[in-house]
């Protein structure tokens, strides 16, 4: 099946902003992201047309599956988060 990816921001850096991919059925965004060769253990947010999904969200042929960085702010799994004294 044919999927859109459109990578924005500092993603650029690892593809063309947009291109599409062929997948298996019954691929997820997980599969997907795994192809486009991003850095392990990149934080992603992952939008399906239009909405929010997880990295298992199974996608489906002619979706768009837009990924971002974080865009402020956040922590990488295991970090802890920084305190802050006034």
């Amino acid at each position: 099946m044919k999927v859109k990816i459109k990578l924005f921001a500092s993603l650029r850096e690892y593809g063309p902003e947009e291109q599409i991919i062929d997948l298996p059925d019954n691929a997820t965004i997980e599969d997907a992201v795994s192809l486009l060769k991003l850095p392990e253990k990149f934080p992603l947010l992952k939008i399906v047309n239009g909405e929010h999904r997880p990295p298992k969200h199974p996608l489906k042929e002619g979706d768009e599956l837009a990924l971002f960085p974080p865009i402020a702010g956040g922590q990488l799994p295991g970090e802890k988060a920084p305190r802050i004294s006034l």
